[in-house]
């Protein structure tokens, strides 16, 4: 089994390094270690599904329809 850095990763995902790495944390790349350091990813992961970008995707607008302005 062959491993890719976070940052060879990033590239053949188009995201950025810090976002894979946030992944790794997270425990969301399948078979991925930490080494010195330096996170590792099987060259077989898959991108993990449902990235969005921001928080504006989990927050919840209200609307007051008896409030008159």
């Amino acid at each position: 089994m062959e491993y890719l850095t976070s940052e060879e990763t990033a590239q053949k995902w188009n995201i950025s390094a810090r976002r894979v790495t946030t992944l790794c944390r997270a425990g969301r790349i399948d078979g991925a270690i930490q080494k010195s350091g330096v996170w590792l990813i099987p060259d077989y992961a898959k991108k993990p599904a449902g990235m969005k970008r921001g928080r504006k995707a989990d927050r919840v607008v209200a609307v007051n329809s008896d409030l008159h302005i």
